[in-house]
């Protein structure tokens, strides 16, 4: 654990930094446009050029030195944040700026999380696999409770340009973890990835391999398809979080705060659990009691109207993705050589991105065009369902979020009755 552990601070610094310089930027760009179609472009802009990135990604993390590649990710990250300080020091910072910069670094954070991700499994024994994926997620919780309010206080004490230097000065930290730590590469001769390993062999064949190992291996296919059906369940009702709080509030931001607070709560408290616990045995239980867990959390939260629900509520939904997202990490790098992870996490990255993707498109239309137009008619349905979620704005958009927290119990109970998740379970366990 002493080098993950070594890398796991520095990543932790990092993250810090950049939520804090990225909560800075929010509150200028919030004070030059005043509109929300900003913040949905900006986020745009980061997922896009991933999308297209990881399955190229996958390749390069399986063919070149993976901490040299998390270095070079950290130090594109960086340098997009001096840029954004130039331009804001020189009164020349727009917010197409944002947008440009926020595409160059997604692409390479993008490679430098799979880099990260597939030497794990080098670095540490299959019996901390779980411990180790929790403390990641730990490291971003932590990020959540400390960040926005830091930053938030400091923002008018030292502005824009103090919170910059802080978020280069936690990438310096990030960067030199690295240098002082030597992380194993996977054997290229082994006999899962002998015949990808050669630097001349078709780019084709690489960029493909993620998807036929997939599909060769029926287990893991039936958890991919489950975990993406979760995630495009759950990116809806997140993308319908915020406008149905703040339209069911009178824009109260201190109430969105404190539900900030909440999850970040709970999700450092489920993490730091798992990383004291090293998780259950049975991995994929795991998994699909942490989904029926979170779901029922955000169903309880949706049919809430007041702040004494939602914040219990958000602090137990949170609580789960921990243990869901950590056995989730844990099966699939006891299932995939080390050698090939970076190409199979690609594809799964990749299903997790389109899912996301897609809940962007759809989420809104749902809501803004058919769900809050239903309750204001006064029908018949609306009349039924105001007795569940209320009236006035923002009802509509409570019975959609209710409904992707349906599909999210949904999902968890229908995995007990895949044949290939269970199947998984047996082989995870023989490894074990």
């Amino acid at each position: 654990m002493h080098t993950f552990i070594i890398i796991w601070f520095g990543q932790l610094i990092s993250t810090i930094g950049s939520s804090m310089s990225g909560f800075a930027l929010a509150v200028w760009a919030w004070e030059e446009t005043g509109q929300a179609t900003t913040f949905a472009l900006w986020g745009f802009f980061d997922l896009l050029p991933r999308i297209i990135i990881t399955p190229f990604a996958g390749v390069i993390v399986d063919r070149c030195n993976r901490k040299y590649l998390m270095m070079v990710g950290d130090t594109v990250a960086v340098l997009t944040t001096i840029a954004l300080l130039w331009l804001f020091l020189t009164k020349d910072l727009h917010i197409w700026h944002l947008y440009l910069t926020a595409a160059i670094a997604g692409a390479f954070i993008q490679i430098q999380e799979l880099a990260y991700s597939a030497s794990i499994s080098l670095m540490v024994s299959q019996q901390q696999y779980v411990r180790v994926s929790s403390m990641r997620a730990l490291s971003g919780r932590i990020a959540q409770i400390l960040a926005p309010p830091l930053a938030g206080f400091l923002y008018y004490v030292i502005g824009f340009t103090g919170l910059a230097l802080i978020d280069i000065i936690s990438f310096a930290v990030a960067i030199a973890t690295l240098t002082l730590v030597s992380i194993p590469q996977p054997e290229p001769h082994s006999p899962a990835s002998k015949a990808f390993s050669h630097p001349l062999r078709d780019f084709w064949e690489d960029l493909q391999f993620g998807w036929r190992y997939i599909l060769e291996h029926s287990q893991l296919l039936a958890l991919l398809i489950v975990t993406t059906l979760f995630w495009l369940s759950h990116d809806i009702g997140n993308y319908l979080y915020t406008p149905m709080i703040l339209s069911r509030t009178n824009n109260d931001a201190k109430v969105l705060g404190m539900l900030a607070a909440a999850a970040g709560l709970g999700g450092m408290t489920g993490a730091t659990l798992m990383s004291l616990w090293g998780g259950p045995k049975r991995r994929i239980d795991g998994v699909l009691r942490g989904m029926i867990g979170a779901g029922v959390s955000k169903l309880v939260f949706g049919l809430g109207r007041v702040s004494q629900v939602w914040i219990p509520a958000q602090f137990c939904s949170s609580f789960h993705f921990p243990f869901l997202g950590s056995c989730n990490t844990a099966i699939w790098m006891s299932q995939v050589e080390p050698s090939i992870q970076g190409r199979v996490f690609a594809t799964q990255s990749l299903m997790f991105q389109i899912a996301g993707a897609v809940a962007t498109l759809i989420a809104g239309p749902l809501a803004d065009g058919i769900f809050e137009p239903l309750m204001m008619k006064g029908n018949r349905i609306a009349n039924v369902l105001s007795n569940v979620v209320g009236s006035g704005p923002g009802a509509g958009i409570a019975i959609l979020y209710i409904i992707s927290s349906v599909g999210l119990i949904a999902i968890g109970l229908a995995g007990y009755a895949i044949p290939g998740l269970q199947a998984l379970f047996v082989r995870s366990n023989a490894k074990k």
